[in-house]
């Protein structure tokens, strides 16, 4: 059926028209056709933005693993699954089938179901880029407990803060994880956060670094033995369409984490049926998104979407610079990857080093590149086009959030035409809006403004876990009756949609709201730059104004900087004009990251502001000295 696999850009609009006049006709048609259903649904869809309460499928009876590994196996039983490719390239990539997926998840499933795991219990997993990782998710979903994947890189606070929100019953946990070089005491972490966390009665322990681990009596078990003893058969969990399948947590630009509730059947409908159309999907090809687990990129785009198309999905343990930085295209070339997923970070970074790393490996199995996770510069999107696509593959740069589940705007890889730094158009069953300061919607085009979402689509988050009075302030009380995105979006002549960064990242200069991703793309390209960060600060005449945080090729860069702040401000004046000059420009050798790659603009806004004194939770921080050496060059008076 055309509706699941677009195949032309007129199809695209045809459908998408469809979508918009007869939304729940057009999902219930995918839903039909291409899953499998214990019960049907009762109705389709009921919401009310104003409560709000949104219900998809209702009445209807599934277990979403069933639909992501029992249903392939008579087609598909021998066919990889999983493609495990370690950190180290020494040792042995593991090809996992969707035979011996459904073996090791029922496994698993039936360990869960020994050690006192039932339907609706949390079960929160805290585990490395190991196939541990992702069975256990399923294997969660198998009997109906809900899984909170916390990456394996946050601190033991962090950890224990969403244990206890959510009052998780256990932790999947291993003895340490590899990255790179190092070694990171995994266990030693979980330990210290379950001081602070009654709550968890069982930690299961997965052997991978091999290390001498303390393990507490009662609590603590290695997985392996239980494992080995467990049944390859567990019946599937039968479960209702709106049964939470996931928490995932997502910072708030204030306080607590937010725990974003995604239930069963909408979900697997949207992600299946994105995963398809957005990387073009074929029977033989092999899928690779780099990002964690622990990140809905990875819940969505590794486990879910893929294994629901009865796809091969790679699962890389490493980083993208061991043992070098051509690690990432050693993968694709070892592994004929087809569909390559990846976020600007690593591709700036990428970009940095000698182009020999890429050179060397062939990469001529590559079909799609795709961008996630902030909007993709444009000096970026044409390094990755140029030197990975080799200009033949078409980039996806891909706007969506962990609220909404799976992709929302993104171009159709060969259908529609690419633009860089456009997300190009919303995807089948998607109505964008973009919102004015005073509450109205914008209608025309070549206009900036708020972007929300007027209509419900299957995978959007139901609420926050106990805390949904916290879910209808922060989505939907800014406009009525429209779930607000909190970006700033663009949409251009021919209605391609642009995202500026967080509207709390638009500053208004002088009465200009400047958002801060255009500048950052403009100072980006100077040969000199490597990465930048805006933020404003009180300025007595403007209001606010610009602070430019610049990170440049080469630390050591013997050039005047005084020369390459005049150089820098003229970029932009070219590129944006005047008004959005830069105040201030302090080099730095890097900017405080979330392990996601999301860059902390709160810290920076404070040290731009000399509010130093509160810079709030940095525990999170991939680079916390970072924060130290900006603040330290402040402190020196230096002329920024």
């Amino acid at each position: 059926m055309s509706n699941y696999h677009i195949k032309h850009l007129e199809e695209y609009f045809q459908i998408h028209r469809k979508s918009v006049r007869d939304p729940e006709g057009f999902w219930e048609e995918v839903a039909e056709e291409h899953f499998i259903w214990r019960k049907r649904w009762d109705k389709v869809l009921s919401w009310d933005f104003e409560k709000p309460e949104v219900k998809w499928f209702e009445g209807a009876k599934l277990n979403i693993t069933e639909n992501c590994i029992d249903r392939h196996l008579r087609i598909r039983g021998e066919k990889t699954a999983i493609l495990f490719e370690p950190n180290d390239p020494k040792e042995e990539a593991e090809h996992i089938s969707y035979q011996q997926l459904y073996e090791r998840v029922n496994q698993f499933a039936n360990v869960l179901k020994d050690q006192g795991i039932k339907k609706g219990d949390r079960v929160c997993i805290y585990l490395p880029m190991i196939p541990e990782l992702a069975i256990s998710t399923l294997a969660c979903a198998r009997i109906g407990a809900i899984h909170s994947v916390v990456f394996a890189g946050f601190s033991a606070t962090a950890l224990s803060t969403r244990i206890n929100d959510s009052d998780c019953k256990m932790v999947i946990a291993s003895d340490g994880s590899y990255r790179g070089s190092k070694t990171i005491d995994l266990k030693g972490i979980v330990d210290e956060a379950l001081e602070e966390c009654p709550g968890v009665e069982t930690v299961l322990v997965a052997k991978r670094i091999h290390s001498d681990i303390e393990m507490k009596e009662d609590r603590d078990k290695w997985l392996q033995p239980l494992l080995d003893k467990a049944d390859t058969e567990c019946e599937p969990e039968i479960m209702d369409a709106e049964d939470p399948l996931f928490i995932l947590y997502t910072s708030g630009s204030t306080g607590m984490p937010k725990g974003m509730v995604h239930t069963t059947a909408g979900y697997m409908v949207y992600t299946a049926y994105t995963f398809k159309n957005v990387f073009q999907y074929r029977e033989n090809d092999v899928y690779w998104c780099t990002a964690d687990i622990g990140w809905i990129t990875g819940h969505s785009y590794i486990v879910y979407g893929p294994l629901a198309n009865g796809a091969t999905t790679v699962m890389f343990e490493g980083v993208p610079n061991y043992p070098d930085w051509g690690r990432f295209w050693e993968i694709v070339d070892k592994h004929k990857v087809t569909q390559f997923y990846t976020a600007p970070t690593a591709i700036r970074a990428l970009a940095k080093e000698n182009l020999e790393c890429v050179e060397k490996h062939d990469l001529s199995s590559l079909k799609v590149l795709g961008s996630v996770g902030e909007p993709i510069n444009e000096e970026a999107w044409h390094w990755y086009n140029d030197n990975i696509g080799k200009k033949k593959c078409p980039i996806v740069d891909t706007w969506w959030q962990t609220e909404t589940g799976g992709i929302m705007i993104s171009p159709i890889p060969y259908l529609t035409p690419t633009k860089p730094t456009y997300a190009t158009f919303p995807l089948p069953g998607i109505q964008l809006s973009l919102m004015d300061e005073k509450g109205e919607e914008i209608t025309e085009n070549q206009v900036d403004g708020r972007l929300c979402i007027k209509f419900p689509w299957p995978s959007m988050a139901r609420t926050i876990w106990g805390n949904h009075k916290r879910y209808k302030e922060t989505y939907f009380s800014t406009y009525k009756n429209q779930y607000f995105t909190g970006d700033g979006a663009l949409r251009d002549e021919v209605g391609y949609y642009r995202i500026t960064g967080r509207v709390d990242d638009v500053i208004i200069v002088s009465g200009h709201n400047l958002g801060t991703a255009p500048i950052e793309d403009a100072i980006n390209e100077h040969q000199a730059v490597a990465e930048s960060a805006i933020v404003g600060f009180p300025h007595d005449i403007k209001g606010n104004a610009l602070y430019g945080y610049v990170i440049l090729k080469e630390s050591g860069e013997s050039r005047n900087h005084d020369n390459l702040r005049k150089e820098i401000n003229q970029i932009i004046t070219e590129h944006i004009g005047p008004i959005a000059k830069l105040d201030k420009i302090q080099f730095t050798s890097g900017l405080p990251k979330t392990r996601s790659g999301k860059i902390m603009r709160r810290i920076l806004r404070k040290i731009a502001c000399n509010e130093t004194d509160n810079l709030g939770d940095t525990s999170t921080l991939l680079n916390p000295e970072v924060v130290q050496e900006i603040m330290d060059n402040v402190l020196k008076n230096l002329k920024i």
